[in-house]
């Protein structure tokens, strides 16, 4: 392999660990129907992977850290500047609760406005490498106006199916990024049902999240960049709005690859989940020690990003939670609505409602003593307030 190579070796199911060829199309375990995660040669990769040479990398995109990315072409590793996100301190949000280190990974700089930008822009080049020209995607928005943005660059098509109350400026971007846009009456989880059987019947390949393995690989580079922006030592809490959840375990991913590769140690961050209080899923099986998340029924919230009644990988998500002493909190809608317009006023910067999830969930957490003074916490804004016009 050349210096601008992936080490990519195979797929693994993160189950029942049954290995696939990561050179054929892959979607879900086809023992046990769950989630299949990219593993690569740590050992080779040890060679050209160093702090030092990271270092010295001019690549600020979600391939600086090729070698255990899954494209293993270069030409195939489309970009349109995603990743590199800035850490920003926050001068004033926390004063009240004494808390000293209180940091915002800005995701709401990416191309499309939001963190989706990492995990299409990975599928969308694995798929490119895989002879794919047709995609397919139900969303709730935002991962199907990143979905479009990356097939136009690309010169391949996207057929993307979202609930009807879709934000119409959403909708707006999908269709002129010339992508076939379906609405499609109820939530996420329908719109997920019809992208499938249409994506079936016409050989498209899913994006849908989680349900093939490389959009995770797209999210985890959240991790990579916060390692080395907080040289080396992970923050002590990382707080994390969830739908489906491709984000935090998709950093859990990457904290193990990293500690393998020698770039940091084996303590880890207590992983926070946030979601709606009309959606919680994952709140609820970790509050009743379970491992996986029942559906939620009738969903609701306004915050549609994370307003997702069911995850596939939601034995990944609890996972990240429980082995790192993390916890899982839901916030009401009226709590979202206030946070966005508090931060806005006391920091300057416009969030979209999942990201101000957040923000409400860490003073939650600094009320109840989950959260302590001394403590290194990093909100994911996982997108720009711009992006969700109708919502302020």
């Amino acid at each position: 392999m050349d210096n601008s190579s992936s080490y990519i070796e195979n797929l693994i199911c993160t189950n029942c660990g049954k290995e696939f060829d990561a050179n054929e199309r892959n979607g879900l375990c086809t023992s046990c129907g769950k989630v299949l995660y990219p593993k690569y040669n740590l050992e080779k990769t040890k060679e050209t992977l160093s702090k030092q040479n990271i270092q010295n990398r001019k690549v600020y995109n979600i391939w600086r850290l090729h070698e255990i990315m899954p494209v293993k072409e270069q030409k195939f590793r489309i970009t349109l500047g995603e990743g590199w996100t800035p850490i920003v301190k926050l001068n004033n949000f926390g004063k009240d609760f004494k808390l000293n280190q209180v940091y915002l990974k800005d995701e709401g700089q990416n191309p499309t406005g939001t963190f989706k930008s990492r995990g299409l822009c990975a599928a969308v080049s694995k798929g490119l490498e895989l002879g794919v020209e047709d995609f397919v995607i139900p969303s709730a928005g935002n991962a199907g106006a990143a979905l479009s943005a990356y097939t136009a660059h690309a010169g391949v098509k996207a057929h993307v199916y979202v609930p009807k109350d879709t934000p119409e400026l959403i909708q707006k971007e999908i269709k002129h990024m010339g992508a076939e846009l379906t609405l499609i009456e109820g939530l996420i989880s329908d719109a997920g049902r019809v992208a499938k059987e249409e994506g079936i019947k016409n050989n498209w390949f899913s994006v849908s999240t989680l349900k093939e393995p490389y959009r995770v690989e797209g999210k985890k580079t959240m991790g990579l960049e916060l390692a080395e922006q907080f040289n080396w030592i992970l923050p002590d809490i990382i707080i994390y709005p969830t739908g489906g959840g491709t984000g935090i375990v998709g950093m859990w991913k990457a904290f193990e690859e990293m500690e393998t590769l020698g770039l940091i140690g084996s303590e880890r961050p207590k992983m926070v989940s946030v979601q709606p209080s009309g959606c919680q899923p994952i709140v609820r099986a970790f509050k009743n020690g379970e491992k996986y998340a029942t559906p939620w029924d009738n969903a609701h919230s306004f915050a549609s990003g994370i307003r997702v009644p069911g995850a596939i990988g939601d034995y990944l998500i609890l996972n990240a939670i429980r082995e790192s002493s993390g916890t899982a909190v839901a916030v009401d809608d009226s709590e979202i609505k206030e946070s966005m317009y508090s931060f806005a006023k006391t920091e300057g910067i416009m969030v979209c409602p999942e990201a101000a999830a957040t923000v409400a969930a860490t003073v939650k957490l600094t009320n109840e003593g989950f959260i302590d003074s001394n403590d290194s916490v990093v909100l994911f804004i996982t997108g720009s307030g711009l992006t969700t016009p109708n919502d302020w």
